[in-house]
């Protein structure tokens, strides 16, 4: 055997119980989160499951606790950083005020939220279960609680299969009591351990037969019917109901996370990464009783970073001004006091129980009218730059369940957005409205151009982008996502997929408002709704031909399916305008009084085809494989430092203890550690026994080292009590028995 093999086989052998708890402990957490996949983002799994790998890879690679655990934490923090959308902000306080540090490192920590809470707590889980791995009734608790918690999650209460997780938890439950048992046999008993371990293959096969034949006659013995009827299920009878029944289908499961195509249509939580398809959600979220038609606004966005929308570093930074009094009137940044404005009064009664992080209303919000019938309002807080009533954080514990809110809704009127400081180029604007990754292809900017080449004016070019979108591709739930080969959404989208909804068609219009210099953010929230009798509202339309309801006031139902994004478009000594690029789609603009409705747009004949098809940066961008590279990188330089480091202590303690004190006193001094390792590898000592009898003791209890133990007696004598001195290569000859006696105590 080499000595790199040994070395190996060394690591390999030291404490197996721990590093196999490792394992078992991961896989376990694995298996029963998968049942929260409907619960759960995919950046959360992605997150959990990077942590999960780390915390095992540092137990089997590391055998210090504080670098172990070091690392640890640095992984958490990297995987959080990177899968959450994390953007560095600078600091911006008074460098002496403690409280400004504390706000900094609050804003900071708010972008980890909620990933960095749910990774900590599973890795705290991780390692609670590993440190009380030598307790067998916690073990049992452990998997009983798994097992029982799915059996729950799969009962006839809820549309979920998890017979597949409930049969890994009990084959990983069996595996580990197992393990348990031999650890706890080779503490006690060491040498008979050893003589067990010369029959590996009469050892361990016995065990894996029963398990595998447990597991087998749970997966592929035949279902058949319960000799005894639940009582639910006897109820459900009496009532004359069916209960769905799953006999022969026990190992069929839904897999736990889902593909995006099958996600469920709703207010987005998390904007990073949009794409993919969904299935329309007809369940209601609130009524909305208005004065005029809208969109509900919820959240902006400003930063897109190729695959979707974050809030960009001066959005993080945005202090709210809160809390709110009922009747406060709101200003909405980036607002002209010249353009005219349309007061909407709503009254929003929510019918879910989500909460939300703003306040839905038509935008912006000019003030507050009540909260749940009160005009105190001390969780609220409004952000004039982003034009939302947000949540505080320590305010408000639910969300509300009713409540009335006004607003000032510009009107769009063309004549001034076609005069004026409106066909100027905008300069009291911030930057992050224009901003763009520097790496979008070439390509759209070009379609984009010619696109817009016969507008005379910003909202020309705009009209004509919204032409065009809205002609030349599809709406549909589920585009045909293999079709992408970019890496930016909106390029795919233009070039390649050519089809998708709202998502697309609005991010398309932000990115090509912003190729051509127009300031441009990206809005999320629900589009009306719809009320009771609207169909038949159109049909007296068309039967009279008089419009009967202009404002399209009333009640609207507002359902999931209706969750929707836009883009708003500022205009020099204007302001925000909302415009609507999904096709199919309106937006229900306050127009001017006794004038008409703008006329529509025709899209300009221009094929994607004509736009030549290459992609040159424009620029540098952090990729993540940059991130990723690096990040390894450090971590194999940090495992290299920390090896050299305790090689080179390791030598410098060797030759210290080497040349320190004479070769009697060294063989005493190796012979009382060799004594305290023993002890620790739980053999008798007694502190008023000579050597002489203590290693004659371990010598009946261990025969197979009774020759050992007597060579270091015998040195030992030597040195203490002899005149005669311990020659050098006496010294070194028990040095090399004093470590096979340590290999083989492990």
């Amino acid at each position: 055997m080499t000595a790199v093999s040994r070395a190996a086989f060394k690591w390999l052998s030291a404490d197996v119980y721990r590093k196999l708890s490792a394992v078992l402990s991961a896989l376990l957490i694995y298996e029963w989160i998968r049942c929260l996949g409907d619960y759960w983002w995919e950046e959360t799994f992605t997150i959990v499951n990077g942590v999960l790998f780390a915390a095992v890879a540092a137990n089997l690679l590391i055998s210090s606790k504080i670098w172990s655990g070091s690392i640890q934490l640095f992984i958490i923090v990297l995987l959080n950083a990177v899968y959450s959308g994390y953007t560095w902000i600078p600091f911006t306080g008074e460098k002496r005020k403690l409280l400004d540090w504390m706000n900094w490192l609050g804003t900071q920590l708010d972008q980890l939220q909620p990933f960095i809470w749910i990774s900590l707590g599973v890795w705290v889980v991780f390692h609670g279960i590993v440190l009380l791995r030598h307790k067998r009734l916690f073990i049992i608790f452990v998997i009983l609680a798994a097992v029982l918690s799915l059996a729950t999650a799969d009962s006839l209460f809820t549309p979920i299969h998890l017979w597949d997780e409930i049969a890994w938890i009990v084959f990983i439950g069996l595996g580990w009591l197992v393990a348990s048992h031999f650890a706890s046999f080779q503490k006690r008993h060491p040498e008979n351990w050893s003589q067990l371990l010369e029959y590996p293959l009469s050892l361990f096969l016995p065990i894996s037969i029963i398990i595998m034949l447990v597991m087998g006659a749970g997966l592929f013995v035949p279902a058949i019917n319960p000799i005894l009827t639940d009582p639910y299920t006897a109820w459900k009878e009496a009532r004359n109901e069916t209960v769905p029944s799953f006999i022969g289908d026990k190992a069929i499961t839904i897999p736990a996370s889902k593909d995006s195509n099958n996600s469920q249509s709703g207010y987005s939580r998390s904007d990073a990464s949009l794409g993919g398809g969904f299935e329309f959600d007809y369940t209601p979220v609130m009524m909305v009783t208005t004065s005029q038609k809208s969109y509900w606004r919820g959240e902006t966005r400003s930063y897109y970073n190729r695959n979707g929308w974050l809030e960009a570093v001066p959005e993080k930074l945005e202090k709210g001004n809160g809390p709110v009094a009922s009747g406060q009137s709101f200003k909405a940044l980036y607002t002209e006091a010249k353009t005219g404005t349309e007061l909407v009064e709503q009254t929003v009664e929510m019918i879910s129980k989500t909460k939300y992080p703003v306040l839905f209303g038509a935008g912006p919000i000019s003030s507050v009218v009540s909260v749940d019938g009160k005009t105190s309002l001390p969780g609220l807080s409004w952000f004039s730059q982003a034009w939302e009533l947000r949540l505080m954080k320590f305010g408000a514990a639910t969300y509300p369940k009713k409540y009335t809110i006004k607003s000032k809704v510009p009107i769009l009127d063309e004549e001034k957005l076609r005069t004026g400081a409106a066909v100027q180029k905008s300069t009291d604007i911030d930057p992050m409205y224009l901003e763009l990754p520097p790496t979008i292809p070439e390509r759209v900017k070009a379609l984009t151009e010619a696109i817009t080449k016969t507008g005379a004016t910003p909202y020309d070019k705009m009209q004509l982008l919204v032409a065009y979108l809205q002609t030349t591709y599809n709406y549909t739930n589920t585009p045909d996502v293999t079709k992408r080969v970019s890496e930016d959404f909106v390029d795919s989208f233009l070039f390649e997929v050519r089809e998708g909804y709202c998502d697309y068609f609005s991010t398309a219009l932000a990115v090509m408002a912003r190729e051509i210099g127009i300031p441009s953010r990206w809005v999320k929230g629900y589009s009306p709704g719809s009320i009771p009798n609207e169909a038949d509202m159109l049909q007296q339309q068309g039967m009279t031909g008089v419009e009967t309801n202009p404002s399209g006031a009333g009640t609207y139902t507002v359902r999931n399916a209706d969750a929707h994004s836009w883009v708003e478009i500022y205009f020099n000594g204007y302001g925000w305008l909302p415009f609507e690029a999904t096709s199919g789609f309106a937006y229900p603009y306050a127009l001017p009084k006794d004038k008409p409705a703008p006329e529509p747009v025709l899209a300009p004949d221009v094929e994607p085809e004509s736009i030549p098809q290459t992609e040159s940066p424009r620029g540098y961008q952090l990729q993540p494989w940059i991130i990723w590279t690096t990040a390894l990188t450090s971590l194999v330089l940090i495992l290299l430092f920390i090896i050299l480091r305790y090689r080179f202590l390791s030598l410098i303690r060797q030759w210290f203890k080497g040349r320190s004190g004479t070769v009697n006193e060294r063989v005493v001094r190796e012979t009382n550690r060799l004594i305290r390792f023993c002890r620790k590898k739980g053999l008798d000592y007694n502190e008023n026994d000579t050597v002489r009898e203590t290693m004659g003791r371990w010598s009946v209890r261990l025969s197979s080292l009774q020759p050992q133990f007597r060579e270091v007696q015998h040195a030992f004598e030597k040195a203490m009590y002899s005149s005669s001195q311990v020659t050098q290569a006496e010294l070194d000859q028990v040095s090399v028995t004093m470590k096979k006696i340590r290999e083989h105590l492990g």
